[in-house]
């Protein structure tokens, strides 16, 4: 950021893509040290997909939620639901990562990672910042893919209005906005994919420090949980 002129202030947001953060980390594999196994090879027949990718997927998974056509839809450790159709799946990203053969991870565990950098940025310029990790995901019954948040520090991911009165005085009952995700989609206009830039600067907007002590912290607040997902 001072190379650009920017110096961070108190309450900015930093919008970090996980590629950088998966190749700080060392969260990168050559397929070359992987051997496929017996399903990696079935399900990569036929499909163009180098079947030692495959193999990295099923192993950075949980389960398995459906296969079809080429198509893998996973659940990661981390409770991500990714699918491989033309993203990381699985958190497995062959995309700007050097060197043929070569696949980047997603962090063990992003909203740990996102902790390590705003403390990182609090030693260096005593600010006090919101860190999300962004990474693509694709969309149910929607085209094109977005930016998320898959790691967050220093802000509540969520935007409550339950309990409030809209503009004509009814309650809000239901709605709650995951602002994390929104901030990170807004970001990736600025890192797109092929611009090599990392880290996109978020300013002005006003955000709760903390999340409420009833609701997970970072981003794991906005995986779904199995009983309260209709899909699964």
């Amino acid at each position: 950021m001072d190379q650009q002129s920017v110096p961070v202030q108190q309450g900015d947001i930093l919008v970090v893509t996980q590629k950088i953060v998966s190749k700080a980390e060392g969260r990168v594999l050559k397929l070359e040290d992987i051997q496929a196994s017996a399903i990696a090879l079935q399900l990569s027949e036929g499909h163009n997909r180098d079947p030692r990718h495959t193999e990295v997927i099923l192993q950075e998974s949980r389960r398995i939620v459906r296969m079809d056509r080429g198509n893998i839809i996973s659940e990661t450790r981390h409770g991500f639901v990714c699918a491989n159709a033309g993203i990381a799946n699985a958190g497995v990203d062959a995309s700007n990562i050097p060197g043929e053969g070569t696949v980047a991870l997603l962090p063990i565990d992003p909203d740990a990672s996102a902790e390590r950098i705003q403390a990182g940025v609090r030693e260096k310029t005593g600010k006090d910042v919101a860190v999300i990790i962004s990474d693509t995901f694709g969309r149910p019954w929607r085209e094109g893919a977005v930016n998320v948040a898959i790691g967050v520090s220093g802000m509540n991911p969520m935007q409550d209005y339950r309990g409030m009165e809209d503009a004509y005085g009814q309650l809000m009952r239901s709605t709650v906005i995951a602002v994390a995700d929104e901030l990170a989609a807004t970001a990736e206009l600025v890192t797109g994919k092929v611009t090599g830039v990392p880290v996109a600067l978020i300013r002005g907007y006003e955000y709760e420090a903390a999340s409420p002590p009833d609701q997970p912290r970072g981003a794991r607040a906005l995986v779904r949980s199995s009983e309260r997902d209709m899909f699964r």
